[in-house]
């Protein structure tokens, strides 16, 4: 294809594995670690080629992070074996960041939920809920993409709230969402899916500590209008 390299035709010491030894991981490009991960292309595309469409495709290095097996399986040149590798390396990386306890948000009142994902999701033309988890010290080891629905709704099932929990072994999670109307009030849907979550998270040992609405500059806690407490 015009106007792409095969790292096969480029001198030794220029190839991203030579560089990544001699001069570190850190002067590579997303695309060429990426290639280092994939090992192999297709036909007329290389590695690095495979790995700058992904990026195209999902957007950026952190949604690429979270993609699902089958969403990556379905990409050209991605089969089971690339994807898991993907999905190891991201996990990794995820697991050595969660090392450091220091650079972890941590999760005390709605206002620090605010503070955390309300510049980003007041933003939004869609509804997204998502779930924080939390450790034992109410510290933010992940935040999960739950759903996305139309302009005033996003389909919520406990199931897809928890599996993310229950993988990283959170003691709590605090569920967020936006109302793109800007007023987070919550509807009779938002107090029936906060309740039916609480119960679910008690069955599966997993509190849920909050239910955050996030408007235009303003945000609503759940808890604080006592529907956590029943």
């Amino acid at each position: 294809m015009a106007g792409r390299l095969s790292v096969k035709r480029l001198p030794p010491a220029d190839r991203p594995r030579e560089r990544l030894l001699r001069s570190g991981a850190g002067v590579l490009s997303s695309p060429e670690l990426l290639s280092l991960l994939l090992r192999t292309g297709t036909p007329g595309r290389s590695a690095a080629d495979v790995g700058s469409d992904l990026l195209a495709t999902f957007g950026s290095l952190d949604a690429l992070s979270r993609a699902h097996p089958e969403e990556l399986v379905r990409e050209a040149g991605i089969g089971p074996a690339k994807a898991a590798a993907l999905l190891a390396a991201f996990e990794l990386g995820r697991r050595a960041q969660a090392t450091h306890p220091a650079r972890r948000p941590v999760i005390r009142t709605p206002r620090d939920v605010a503070a955390l994902l309300g510049a980003e999701m007041r933003h939004l033309d869609r509804e997204h809920f998502r779930a924080i988890l939390l450790n034992t010290r109410h510290e933010v080891l992940d935040v999960a993409s739950v759903a996305i629905g139309g302009l005033d709704s996003a389909p919520i099932h406990p199931r897809e709230v928890f599996k993310d929990a229950i993988r990283r072994s959170a003691a709590a999670v605090v569920v967020v969402h936006n109302h793109p109307s800007g007023t987070p009030e919550p509807s009779v849907d938002d107090l029936r899916i906060t309740a039916r979550l609480r119960d679910a998270g008690r069955v599966v040992g997993i509190e849920v500590l909050d239910h955050v609405i996030i408007g235009d500059k303003q945000f609503v806690s759940l808890r604080e209008r006592g529907v956590l407490t029943g």
